[in-house]
């Protein structure tokens, strides 16, 4: 028996969204638009008949949407852009048809739902973001200062230029020698004042994760693991949400982006590069990690020295941030496995 009455396909927008109500036989109940804000979307969520299902296509406001919706649907479910071909590739593409095929989906069970983190998880996981935002700014700041003393023809300490009183000293002995011009030396000294005020948000930021009731525990958890430091384990923590929604080490090592894409036809596999389709953040965070890792954990450290003698480098480094991958897992897993003994 269908547990729902109705479908409900929702095409989101930041000014509008279109809805297509379908019953379970594929018949047509309504379709329209509506403004995409809290208090015409909760008033649109009152007049749909139930139980219904709603389903939304993941873009950069289908998060608050999704959660606002939540409470006025039997089941609400976010779907992946990238397995939505129906839509991307569709000959006759508006918003009404894009809502329409949602519907479709959901009522014939071929949604492709993703995993939506909770709402208190998400707001965190903004803020670890906009921290990686902040340190690449850092970053061009610094690269850009280095890049004016350089074409000024200036000598200086590259691993102290960027210490504060090294700096400040740099720049008071170039008042001296008048090595640089006035101008450009204001530049730089802006450069450096807004990289001093980057670091402080940054470290504001950092301070309020690692302190946060809902990581503190875990990211104290996941650094228990040589080489695993703060930066990591937030960022493991925000990223993947629930472990319980991989169902093993693979999917989570897919998820992360540590391997190739599959390509097999006729009995021929073939492997390419490592897929596209992964989550960007952990990829590069995990493999900045492995560098760090092998550093400070000797296990790891042996396992890089045995992938390198078998071929490149970044081949061992990639490894390593896979045992990384698996070993995060399994301490949550641990935890959620004592968890539910003491409920037991």
């Amino acid at each position: 028996m269908n547990p729902f009455s109705y479908y409900v396909g929702l095409d989101i927008h930041r000014k509008s969204t279109s809805y297509c109500v379908l019953l379970p036989d594929g018949k047509l109940v309504r379709e329209g638009k509506v403004a995409s804000t809290r208090e015409d979307l909760e008033a649109w969520a009152r007049t749909v008949p139930g139980p219904w299902c709603g389903g939304l296509e993941a873009t950069i406001c289908s998060h608050w949407i999704y959660w606002r919706l939540k409470p006025y649907a039997a089941e609400m479910k976010m779907g992946q852009p990238a397995k939505l071909k129906a839509i991307s590739e569709a000959k006759r593409k508006n918003d009404t048809l894009d809502a329409r095929t949602l519907a479709n989906l959901l009522r014939c069970d071929l949604f492709p739902a993703c995993y939506v983190l909770s709402p208190e998880h998400e707001m965190l996981r903004r803020h670890l973001r906009y921290r990686s935002f902040l340190v690449r700014m850092e970053v061009m700041l610094k690269n850009k200062a280095a890049g004016m003393l350089i074409e000024s023809g200036v000598l200086y300490d590259t691993r102290r230029l960027h210490g504060k009183k090294y700096f400040h000293a740099l720049l008071d002995e170039l008042d001296t020698t008048q090595l640089l011009d006035r101008e450009l030396k204001q530049l730089i000294e802006f450069g450096r004042a807004e990289l001093e005020r980057l670091k402080a948000v940054d470290r504001g930021i950092l301070g309020r994760l690692l302190s946060d009731p809902l990581l503190s525990e875990r990211v104290a958890r996941l650094r228990s693991i040589g080489g695993v430091g703060e930066v990591t384990a937030l960022l493991w923590a925000l990223e993947t949400g629930d472990p319980a929604r991989f169902p093993n080490e693979k999917h989570a090592i897919s998820y992360c982006g540590l391997c190739a894409a599959q390509r097999e036809s006729a009995g021929k596999q073939q492997r390419g590069p490592l897929s596209k389709q992964r989550n960007a953040a952990l990829q590069t965070g995990l493999l900045e990690a492995a560098h760090l890792a092998i550093q400070h954990n000797p296990e790891l450290k042996l396992i890089y020295e045995a992938q390198c003698a078998k071929g490149p480098k970044n081949r061992a480094i990639l490894e390593v941030a896979r045992r990384l991958v698996r070993r995060l897992l399994a301490i949550d897993r641990r935890h959620a496995a004592g968890l539910a003994t003491t409920a037991a």
